[in-house]
């Protein structure tokens, strides 16, 4: 059927108005974003929060064993946690260096464990007998046989360690396999797998050291169930076992405990000027309650009494050191 309608121009406008005013459709190829097939694929962020959380602990207690080990001060600090190629891993650690490939069995793979210098040296020579540890005296070298010998014990104390950090989520028996100085020595893995990096950095004295851990993502990966179901209900499984581990810790520390009777103020001023002679008033009540301080902070009240030939102190109550 012919149309005999004519469009007015006032229409004819509209349609071209209509026409420039409608933008054609975005290209869908514009919003596709390029994907590197090289990259390694990333892990759950929970996930890695979990392994950092992990880790904190495991510096904690290698702190602990150093220090107990070499009988000097060490601190050991989760510097970061992050998911890297294993080329890029290799690519970080300075040579010469001590990398080692970890067994990590039931699991078939192989973890790296790497000491650098700042770290080794200053450990071989105080178990070697030196005392002072100076940040100026840096070895850049590859250790020699006897001592990667004298390190024995250092291995057995960090993989001890990191067997009862993990033992949360699961059982590694961690064991050394090869070590070699150079990282690109050591292709343990593929350039493009994916590994878990901790970075931690280990102060012996005025020494200061790093010690980087991969682990493979796969393995992580695997063990994703296990992560959330520790997590999940940590505060229920392990609060009494992280009071109990907290109070062996704190067990053998002292406290400094001073009785002190609080009574008025005097200047300075005042005090040069006094003579023999001279009364001053405490304004203290004999009924008053005497305060006890521990480490400087005030908590409880009680009274000065006698036990035999020596004078103790009889708590009346505890108070809030907020209060």
């Amino acid at each position: 059927m012919a149309l005999d309608r004519v469009l007015s121009q006032e229409e004819i406008d509209k349609v071209f108005r209509n026409s420039r005013d409608t933008q054609p459709e975005e290209d869908p190829a514009k919003k596709a974003q390029s994907y590197d097939f090289r990259r390694p694929d990333r892990i759950a962020k929970d996930q890695l929060r979990a392994i950092h959380m992990l880790h904190e602990n495991f510096a904690r207690s290698l702190a602990s064993s150093l220090s107990a080990y070499l009988r000097v001060y060490a601190i050991v600090n989760l510097v970061s946690v992050e998911q890297l190629s294993f080329m890029e891993f290799s690519q970080c650690l300075p040579s010469p260096t001590v990398i080692t490939a970890l067994a990590m069995r039931p699991f078939d793979g192989s973890a790296v464990l790497e000491m650098n210098p700042g770290f080794v040296f200053p450990v071989i020579e105080i178990l070697l007998g030196r005392s002072g540890i100076s940040s100026n005296v840096k070895m850049e070298r590859e250790i020699t046989e006897i001592e990667e010998s004298i390190l024995e014990g250092l291995y057995r104390i960090v993989l001890h360690d990191m067997r009862e950090a993990w033992r949360s989520v699961t059982l590694f028996d961690f064991e050394r396999q090869t070590t070699e100085t150079d990282p690109q020595m050591l292709q343990i893995l593929a350039p493009n797998e994916a590994v878990v990096a901790i970075s931690m950095e280990v102060r012996i004295g005025e020494a200061v050291g790093l010690m980087n851990i991969g682990i493979p993502s796969i393995i992580i990966k695997m063990l994703r169930q296990k992560f959330d179901q520790q997590w999940s209900v940590r505060k229920a499984e392990i609060t009494e076992a992280e009071v109990n581990r907290n109070m062996h810790l704190i067990r053998n520390s002292t406290i400094g405990m001073d009785v002190r009777l609080d009574g008025p103020t005097i200047s300075t001023q005042d005090l040069l000027r006094l003579e023999p002679g001279d009364v001053l008033s405490l304004d203290f009540s004999v009924d008053k309650p005497l305060r006890l301080k521990m480490n400087g902070l005030h908590r409880c009240n009680g009274f000065i009494v006698e036990r035999g030939f020596r004078r103790g102190f009889e708590i009346e109550r505890f108070v809030n050191p907020a209060d």
